[in-house]
C-alpha cells in the first residue's frame, strides 16, 4: 500500500518528521530539567504552559507543568493550560539559540500567545534556569 503513495506525499511526511525532531530535542531538555529542579521552576513558573509547534503535527504539542506537585513536561495536549504558545520549529528553535527576541517574534506574528501573557515573559528566565 505504501508504495502507491505518491512521492511528494512521503517527503513531505519525512520533511515534517525532521522539523519535530529540532524541538523535541528542547523539549527532552525540559523534560530532563524538570525531573533534575522540579519544585525550584515549579516556584519560577507557577503555570502550565502548552506548546504547539505549528508544523510539528502531534509531536509538536508539549505540555510544561510548572504548577502542580514538582512539575511535568510531556507530549500532548492540556486544554486548561495557563498559557499556549504557537510557533513555527524554526521560529522555537531560533528563539532557544537567542537568534529570535521573542517580543519580536509575537509583533512579526511568528509567535502566537492564548491565556496569560504574562506568563509568556516569564518564559525565558524559567528556560534560562532549566539549563
Amino acid at each position: 500500500r505504501l508504495a502507491r503513495l505518491p512521492h511528494t506525499s512521503y517527503r513531505s511526511r519525512l520533511l515534517s518528521l525532521q522539523d519535530a525532531m529540532k524541538s523535541q530535542a528542547l523539549f527532552d531538555k525540559m523534560a530532563a530539567a524538570v525531573k533534575a529542579k522540579g519544585p525550584e521552576l515549579v516556584k519560577m513558573g507557577g503555570a502550565v504552559f502548552q506548546f504547539v509547534v505549528s508544523d510539528g503535527g502531534e509531536a509538536g504539542k508539549f505540555i510544561l507543568d510548572l504548577k502542580n506537585g514538582s512539575g511535568d513536561a510531556k507530549t500532548g495536549e492540556d486544554a486548561k493550560a495557563d498559557c499556549t504558545i504557537t510557533i513555527a520549529d524554526a521560529d522555537l528553535m531560533a528563539m532557544a539559540d537567542g537568534k529570535l527576541d521573542g517580543m519580536q517574534a509575537f509583533m512579526g506574528g511568528k509567535l502566537k500567545i492564548k491565556g496569560n501573557m504574562m506568563l509568556a515573559q516569564k518564559l525565558g528566565s524559567i528556560l534560562e534556569a532549566a539549563k
